[in-house]
């Protein structure tokens, strides 16, 4: 059965048209994944050790320190300042998030988020959105729903589901979602499913 991440169904509810189509056959084509290749891999792992380890907001510009990449090192700063922008005056303390998968039309979709904080006391799940585009507000809707059908329905205490756009500094909440969304979530599965076999 072939298996996307939360990420690359994102990236396909983006596009529209023979974009949409190009992005499932990237998916379907693409090479194994290779830690070496992801971009943002020191970022995320950056951060999750940082609230694991109990950080505090000023340590957030350090992940950063030791980067060698140049294009890492010209585009981290400017994430990790909208991460911390977003965190400001926030009580943020670190939880294990949950990690499932969700099923449907033959296709997996691992939906692993990388944070789990409580926020004010307040637990929440959160996706990170790395990559420079930002997000919309339909885009994000799709994903915290998806999130929220996986790892809900009290696997996690009572917790919302947000996505955060690091370099916007914004988050969108299942909580503030469109409850009506998980029809779309499915025909998006739909889509990649019937061109799955085709590209």
């Amino acid at each position: 059965m072939p298996r996307i991440t939360l990420t690359d169904f994102s990236d396909v509810v983006a596009k529209a048209g023979t974009p949409k189509a190009t992005k499932v056959s990237q998916l379907k084509n693409r090479l194994a994944y290779d830690p070496a290749a992801d971009f943002y891999k020191a970022l995320r792992e950056g951060l999750v050790h940082l609230h694991k380890h109990g950080g505090d907001k000023g340590s957030v510009l350090q992940i950063a320190r030791g980067v060698t990449d140049p294009k890492k090192a010209a585009n981290y700063p400017a994430m990790l300042a909208g991460y911390k922008k977003w965190w400001g005056r926030k009580q943020l303390m670190w939880f294990d998030p949950p990690g499932d998968v969700y099923s449907k039309f033959g296709i997996d979709v691992a939906v692993n988020p990388e944070l789990g904080l409580k926020i004010n006391g307040a637990p929440c799940v959160i996706k990170l959105h790395l990559k420079s585009e930002p997000l919309s507000k339909t885009r994000a809707d799709l994903v915290v729903t998806l999130m929220h059908s996986v790892l809900g329905a009290g696997k996690t205490g009572g917790s919302d589901f947000a996505i955060l756009d690091v370099r916007q500094s914004k988050v969108f909440t299942f909580a503030a979602a469109h409850k009506n969304f998980q029809p779309m979530v499915d025909a998006e599965l739909s889509y990649i499913a019937t061109l799955w076999s085709q590209v």
